[in-house]
């Protein structure tokens, strides 16, 4: 029997053995099949970086025509829901019991300084103990008014115009919705829970079950074990991947612009990143309850902060920018930004692709190093 197929019959028991382990732990197809479906329906539907429907009061001292107007501008804004108060003292009172969270006032000189083609001043409280979300509410009743005041303008009617008016265009996600930049960040938060936690676990659970002693004693080589580990659970972290892009394109309508083709070999190479992690750790532990916990230490954590999908990089300090050069998540991030948004930008998508590369080879050789055929650990 030639040597291609004794490896051949070595790798087809092995993955029978893996398969069957997997079938019979639950743990297994909940973290592969179960999870993604939780995460992207709370993601998706939870979760926002959007500010729409604010609670909004509005103070109107001056009750002419042109106060009238803007103040229904505000209420025909999908960004706001707008509710009138008598007074700026009861506006402060919603504001301090979190009824609302911003104020709109139109002093009682606004039509006055409308009608002499001067600077009407319009003052806006917004609530500011989340910085972000003051920023957008600011930023939409600026948008409001600047609207309102070109409408006017356009009519020919008395409007103080700025003598520059910014014409924005967005490109890749013309609607700016959060939705479509969230849902292909969370597949990379998928994959790495999917490929490290797993992987953490199964080199670690033979020792713990004993039956490590018994595979010590086949004819098994150290690659064996490693492919033996590798295969079976990078091609359920690929089905759960397809499953993620699945719904992320049917349910959730986010647009994928790039090949998905190209889609599936990145995100393979990012899936052997993960996996290598994950057994790497779990060969070097041999306890499977501390190999999980470093496991979302080294792996889930840092996809979640230091990827870019929840927190802009460019604004962290200079170190952890630093740190977030090794971790695999932050390349592949990028990359389904971009094939999700983009399309095929090359000259993004090699330089992230290479880094991935990079990180699966080293991960994969250290995880062969790790991985001995002795009862003592290496």
């Amino acid at each position: 029997m030639t040597r291609q197929s004794l490896f051949r019959m070595r790798m087809a028991g092995l993955l029978r053995k893996e398969l069957r382990q997997i079938l019979r732990d639950p743990s297994s197809i909940a973290l592969a099949v179960v999870l993604p479906l939780v995460m992207l329906f709370l993601f998706g539907y939870g979760v926002s970086l959007d500010a729409e429907h604010v609670p909004l009061a509005m103070v109107l001292q001056d009750r002419a025509a042109p106060a009238r107007e803007l103040a229904a501008r505000f209420e025909g804004s999908r960004y706001f829901d707008v509710r009138h108060a008598a007074s700026l003292s009861e506006a402060r009172r919603w504001l301090d019991q979190r009824k609302v969270e911003g104020i709109v006032c139109l002093q009682s000189d606004f039509a006055a300084h409308i009608q002499r083609q001067q600077a009407a001043s319009v003052q806006v409280i917004v609530n500011g103990v989340d910085a972000n979300r003051a920023r957008l509410i600011q930023a939409y009743a600026r948008g409001v008014l600047q609207q309102w005041g070109a409408l006017r303008h356009a009519r020919g009617e008395a409007a103080a115009v700025p003598a520059v008016t910014v014409v924005q265009r967005v490109w890749f996600n013309e609607g700016a919705v959060s939705r479509n930049f969230l849902v292909p960040g969370l597949i990379a938060l998928i994959m790495t829970l999917i490929g490290t936690l797993l992987t953490a676990l199964v080199v670690a659970r033979e020792w713990e079950r004993g039956t490590m002693e018994a595979i010590l004693v086949t004819p098994l080589r150290r690659i064996d074990l490693l492919l033996g580990k590798l295969l079976p659970y990078f091609f359920l972290g690929m089905a759960g991947m397809g499953l993620s892009v699945a719904l992320a394109v049917t349910l959730f309508q986010v647009p994928l612009r790039g090949s998905l083709s190209v889609l599936f070999v990145l995100s393979a190479l990012f899936m052997l990143a993960a996996l290598g992690l994950g057994l790497m750790i779990s060969a070097a532990v041999r306890v499977q309850f501390v190999a999980a916990q470093i496991s979302i230490v080294t792996g889930f954590l840092p996809a979640v902060f230091l990827s870019g999908l929840l927190f802009d990089l460019e604004s962290t300090p200079l170190p952890i920018q630093i740190v977030s050069h090794v971790v695999p998540a932050r390349y592949f991030v990028t990359i389904i930004h971009t094939l999700f948004m983009a399309g095929n930008v090359w000259s993004v998508l090699l330089p992230n692709a290479l880094a991935l590369l990079v990180m699966a080879v080293l991960f994969i050789a250290l995880a062969y190093r790790n991985i001995t055929k002795r009862l003592e650990a290496p």
